[in-house]
Parts: structure tokens; C-alpha cells; sequence
């Protein structure tokens, strides 16, 4: 059974709830989520003038196809109230597919690994957290790895 690994975050609402009722989600529609980070909060990255976001990375074992989970993930973040208005802005829910096994995959709808992955520490620290050691199939590298040498500093802080 395939291997995914996806970041929540949240910085509108009530953003651990949130990220609970989208695990739950997830968990009943997606496949099975086999493990879980704490919650991390973190700055906004991109489109700095927001709310902090709550971040948390899931390890999900699926029989989806990549499309097939881009499409649940999409609903999920439906689900929670989500309006695509501004890129990179808030938001109560974003679910992104980090990693699906060891595919490399680019197609108008869905880039895997996530192409932004390496320079996102607010990613990294999660992910690292529940797949250290998962290598990042286009970088041969580890997560742990790719972590360290990630450049961004935004502070990426622990909450529970």
C-alpha cells in the first residue's frame, strides 16, 4: 500500500480543531493515517502580513492514486471553509501532498515531491519529526538532511 506524507496547516478559526477534524477526515476518506506530528506554529511564509499558522505533518497509508488524493485533500480543505482568494493567504485549512512513496511525478495538476519542500523549514520540521529518514526521491537526500541544510530561518515553533 502506498506511503503519503501531507502538511496541514491553519491560520484562521480555531486552527487545532481544524487540523483534528481534517486528520479525522482524512483518516475516513483518504486511507489510514498511521502517524502524526505535534503542532507546530510558524510565521507565514510567502505572504507575510497573516495570522500564524499551526502546521502538522501525517503519515497516510493509501490505495488512492496521487490525482485520486489530491482530490480528497481538495475536499478536505472544502470542507473546512477554504477560499482560494490570494495565493499564500489565509487560509483555514491547506492540506499539501509532500510525498507519495518514491514517485516523481510532474503534471499540470500535481507536482510530487512538492516542489517547495527543500526550502520550507515549516515543512521540514514536522515531516522530519514522523519520516526523518524517508528519502526525498528527486534530491536523494533524507528529510533529516534536507532539513539541515534548508535555508529559511523562520522560526518554526513547537506547541504541543
Amino acid at each position: 500500500m502506498p506511503t503519503a506524507y501531507l502538511l496541514l496547516g491553519s491560520n484562521l478559526g480555531d486552527r487545532t480543531t481544524i487540523l483534528r477534524e481534517a486528520i479525522d477526515y482524512l483518516n475516513a476518506t483518504a486511507g489510514n493515517v498511521v502517524a502524526a506530528s505535534a503542532l507546530y506554529e510558524t510565521a507565514a511564509w510567502g505572504l507575510e502580513d497573516q495570522p500564524a499558522f499551526l502546521n502538522q505533518a501525517v503519515c497516510l497509508q493509501t490505495t488512492l492514486l496521487p490525482l485520486q488524493l489530491l482530490e480528497i485533500c481538495q475536499a478536505t480543505e472544502q470542507r473546512a471553509g477554504r477560499e482560494r482568494l490570494v495565493r499564500w493567504g489565509a487560509r483555514t485549512l491547506d492540506v499539501d501532498i509532500l510525498l507519495y512513496d518514491d514517485l516523481v511525478l510532474n503534471t499540470e495538476r500535481l507536482t510530487l515531491p512538492h516542489p517547495r519542500l527543500p526550502e520550507r523549514r515549516f515543512a521540514l520540521v514536522p515531516l522530519a519529526e514522523i519520516a526523518a529518514n524517508v528519502v526525498h526521491p528527486g534530491l536523494e537526500k533524507p528529510v533529516a538532511e534536507l532539513l539541515v541544510e534548508c535555508a529559511d530561518m523562520l522560526e518554526v515553533k513547537r506547541v504541543d
